[in-house]
């Protein structure tokens, strides 16, 4: 199955919200609101999201990741000349635990050894990606509400 990677388009809102829900739908069953409630509320936090990563990842990548040419998620990437930003990785559950992030995350990490660069990225503390993050080589540097700042620098810098 081949995964590629190409650029948000503006036909692409209602499949990026697919995605962003997929990743809250737990945690939203848990507080036991309805469809409705559970809609609006992360319609309004996709929104919120959304203008966050406009606001402050001016000069990201914001990609769809393909599997076999079929939207299967999203990738949101900064990079400057000293350290690669993964801001957001998010697959649909059908796509997840298959390996499918695993591998952008260390294409990811091939780039940043070949020039020497840092990744950053922050994830969420009862995240189960952290624990993947950690196994791939990233280090917690720093803590601040509810997230984890992580770092992975080059092994050859």
């Amino acid at each position: 199955m081949p995964v590629t990677l190409r650029p948000v388009g503006p036909d692409d809102q209602d499949f990026l919200y697919k995605v962003y829900a997929s990743t809250r739908r737990a945690e939203m069953a848990a507080w036991g609101w309805n469809e409705a409630q559970q809609d609006a509320f992360l319609r309004m936090q996709f929104i919120a999201q959304s203008r966050s990563y406009e606001a402050h990842s001016t000069s990201a990548t914001h990609s769809i990741i393909l599997l076999d040419g079929e939207p299967a998620g999203r990738l949101l990437v900064s990079r400057s000349e000293d350290e690669i930003q993964l801001t957001d990785i998010s697959l649909l559950p059908e796509h997840r635990g298959h390996g499918i992030g695993t591998g952008l995350i260390k294409d990811l990490l091939d780039e940043a050894e070949r020039d020497g660069r840092t990744v950053c990225l922050e994830v969420l503390r009862h995240n189960p990606a952290a624990r993947l993050y950690a196994r791939l080589g990233f280090v917690v540097t720093g803590e601040h509400d509810l997230y984890l700042q992580m770092r992975r620098h080059p092994t050859t810098a």
